[in-house]
């Protein structure tokens, strides 16, 4: 853009009234304001009568920080002829609320500061500040304090903080001349100017339609500001409470302090003590980390042990279960026993019964038996007695009887012999055969030797028998009767 403008400076400088120049103007206006770092002026300002008395508020804030769009400067001149006043014009926007220390400066393009002002003029401020539409003011500079050059200079609007809020486009203070200035010039530097010319006019409605935009932005952004503004109102009320509040916490605050203060003097005096208390601590701590490696020393053998018992435990576990299935078949034997000693204990008490009845037959046998006894000794008596009266008739009638030559035969029955040493036969045999039969058919006892006769011998025999021996129920094993202890432990055996 700067290249630009110096190839239309030659004829800015004659001032050409050529109607296809007026809109380049409008396009330096707007570029010059993003070339406001490129110039600084170079001339002196003339201090205004103002600026003896008080001196504006101004600041350093840079271009990119000022809201431009706040404060619109209307019905700006291009050119001002010097010597006379300039009457600057402008309109408030309705989010724009003025201050008493507004001004309003001309600057020199290119300016970086507010503090770079040629001028300046105090504000009025308007009659109705609470009015929300557009507010029209103006304000005159005298000629006296006007620049006396031809550069290009511009109006800004600045608040009480130093703030530009709007800027003017670009204007210059040159004479107005009453002849024309002919300007020649060739054909193709005329169409290369129309070119230009043609070139910066679009450039311009582009400049203008972002222009709007940006107006429309800035008229959004007084919105939010005004509500902001009205949040930092009630912030302000907050933080002028929470200020109350702090200063009574504050001095809640000392107080707990001086109080602190004195539980310090306290608790360093018992500090103090337990200091002392800590190095006894300290010494008894030493005593028990000691005891402590001990018993740590003693806890490690435990666990030794307590692994070697677990090994001998699970050893044992082994061998209990081994046992309980070992105890199993026992009980199960056992149990086997009992019923078999349960079926022993009633063969026994059925052996018992047979014993007793064995018993009392007994008894009753020997009963009879000494009745036979006594029976055979009468008869042994009797016998000889026969014998001796036999004898004796033998030898009456002078026979032996060893040398008789007869004897009689035996009867099949088992019957007395006929005695031999009678001829004719003896003469008693009747009487001794009728007088004691029994004395021919007396038979031993095969074991105890008794003499039995003939027709008791089976019957009382038999029952003898049973008497004198004792067979075991279940193998059959005989005893004798004198063996009735073994007897019984062998029956016992086999309950077992």
């Amino acid at each position: 853009m700067s290249v630009l403008t110096s190839r239309l400076m030659p004829p800015l400088a004659v001032r050409g009234r050529a109607a296809s120049l007026v809109p380049v103007l409008d396009v330096i206006a707007v570029c010059f304001q993003a070339e406001a770092g490129s110039r600084v002026p170079s001339h002196p300002r003339t201090p205004t009568m103002e600026e003896t008395i008080e001196d504006p508020p101004t600041s350093a804030v840079l271009l990119d920080h000022c809201h431009f769009s706040q404060v619109i400067f209307n019905s700006v001149e291009k050119f001002y002829v010097p010597g006379g006043d300039i009457t600057c014009r402008y309109t408030l926007t309705q989010h724009f609320i003025p201050r008493r220390k507004d001004w309003i400066g001309i600057f020199r393009v290119g300016w970086k500061t507010t503090r770079e002002y040629y001028t300046f003029m105090w504000v009025t401020l308007p009659v109705d500040l609470n009015s929300e539409s557009a507010k029209q003011e103006e304000v005159q500079f005298k000629a006296y304090y006007l620049p006396k050059d031809d550069e290009y200079y511009q109006f800004c609007y600045v608040d009480q903080d130093g703030v530009v809020r709007g800027a003017s486009i670009p204007f210059q203070f040159c004479p107005e001349n009453e002849e024309d200035i002919l300007v020649v010039t060739t054909q193709g530097e005329v169409e290369e100017i129309e070119e230009h010319n043609k070139e910066l006019c679009k450039e311009n409605q582009e400049l203008k339609d972002s222009c709007v935009s940006l107006q429309k932005q800035n008229s959004e952004m007084q919105t939010e500001l005004q509500k902001k503004q009205e949040e930092l109102e009630t912030l302000k009320s907050v933080n002028k409470k929470l200020e109350q509040k702090m200063k009574e916490q504050k001095d809640c605050w000392e107080t707990e302090l001086l109080q602190l203060k004195e539980q310090n003097q306290k608790m360093s005096s018992e500090n103090e003590k337990m200091g002392v208390r800590v190095d006894h601590l300290q010494a008894q701590l030493s005593t028990q980390e000691k005891k402590i490696e001990k018993l740590v020393q003693e806890v490690q053998d435990k666990t030794e042990q307590l692994e070697h018992l677990k090994k001998e435990n699970g050893q044992l576990f082994l061998s209990l279960t081994e046992q309980k299935e070992h105890q199993k078949k026992l009980e199960q034997t056992v149990e086997e026993m009992k019923q078999k000693e349960t079926a022993a204990v009633k063969k026994q008490q059925e052996l018992t019964d047979q014993n007793l009845d064995l018993s009392k037959r007994l008894s009753e046998n020997k009963i009879l038996y000494d009745g036979l006894q006594r029976e055979k000794e009468t008869m042994q008596k009797k016998n000889e007695l026969l014998k001796s009266e036999n004898n004796r008739l033998l030898s009456y009638m002078g026979l032996n009887y060893d040398s008789l030559p007869y004897q009689a035969p035996t009867s099949s029955q088992g019957g007395a012999r006929q005695n031999p040493g009678l001829v004719y036969g003896n003469p008693y045999s009747g009487i001794q055969e009728s007088s004691a039969p029994d004395l021919l058919s007396i038979e031993p006892c095969p074991t105890c030797t008794a003499d039995f006769a003939d027709d008791i011998f089976d019957h009382t025999l038999e029952q003898h028998k049973p008497a004198l021996y004792l067979n075991c129920p279940i193998c059959g094993k005989t005893f004798p009767a004198k063996e009735k202890q073994i007897f019984e432990d062998h029956v016992f055996c086999h309950a077992l």
